[in-house]
């Protein structure tokens, strides 16, 4: 199937690509006859000044009858330029033309001779798998003897062209596998050293009571008085810091208490 980037100008395949279109070359675009009919019909639809659509009014002028508006002279030469060239080449949109000037009167019955010069060719940067080419188109009136006689119309544009496609070049057959090597004796696996103990998995609870010396409360805990300067007898052992405070006395009458557990209740007589 033909890719857009294949086809031509009016969309058959191409045949031409911007490598093809190399500085100093020029393409010969035929030759035009120019319709009364039609560029009168012209002007009238775009162009209606007098000089180009009242008859009566042109020949009493400097002009000495209708001549063609320069944009029906300019679009003539569009038409030999895609049907000899662009209908063949591997054309894109244009980005413009630099110059357009219309040098001599066109008139009904004139022969134009059409052409196109290549003047530059670049890769584009803004359009990556096309060519800008620099042209130059003229149109010159030819004489009865089919020699030119003067330069009617002059333009210079750019065209983008896509470069030449390049085919991927056909995969080769696949080698066939060798065979498969022996395997080996496999090697003994040496023996797995001691395990090392798993990390202890400690919340955020457990490492606040692990931090906390004999697992009692902690210095956020102790009371703003200096457990130095405080009574004694007032006190509280089990809300103070028991690396700070000293050992509560025991009372005469009653054994010591072991730490961390609750007072027994001793039997009275």
């Amino acid at each position: 199937m033909t890719t857009p980037a294949t086809r031509s100008g009016t969309g058959q395949p191409a045949e031409l690509f911007f490598e093809d279109l190399v500085p100093g070359l020029t393409v010969d675009l035929g030759v035009v006859t120019v319709d009364g009919d039609e560029m009168v019909a012209f002007a009238r639809r775009f162009d209606p000044q007098w000089y180009h659509v009242d008859t009566d009014l042109a020949g009493e002028s400097r002009h000495g009858g209708l001549i063609a508006s320069g944009f029906y002279t300019v679009s003539l030469f569009m038409r030999a330029y895609v049907d000899h060239l662009l209908s063949r080449a591997a054309a894109d949109a244009s980005p413009g033309l630099e110059e357009l000037r219309w040098l001599a009167p066109v008139r009904a019955g004139d022969r134009l001779a059409v052409r196109v010069d290549v003047m530059g060719a670049r890769p584009s940067t803004a359009r990556p798998g096309l060519g800008t080419v620099s042209l130059t188109g003229t149109m010159l009136r030819l004489g009865p003897d089919d020699r030119p006689e003067q330069e009617v119309l002059r333009t210079r544009f750019r065209g983008w062209f896509a470069a030449r496609p390049t085919e991927a070049e056909p995969a080769g057959p696949a080698e066939p596998a060798g065979p498969a090597e022996p395997a080996g004796p496999a090697e003994p696996a040496e023996p797995a050293g001691p395990a090392d103990p798993p990390e202890a998995d400690l919340s955020e609870a457990d490492l606040s009571e692990a931090d906390r010396p004999d697992h009692g409360p902690t210095g956020a805990d102790q009371p703003a008085s200096d457990p130095a300067e405080s009574d004694p007898a007032e006190s509280d052992p089990a809300e103070s810091d028991p690396a700070e405070t000293r050992p509560a006395e025991t009372s005469p009458d009653r054994p010591e208490q072991p730490e961390g557990g609750p007072a027994k209740a001793e039997p009275h007589d």
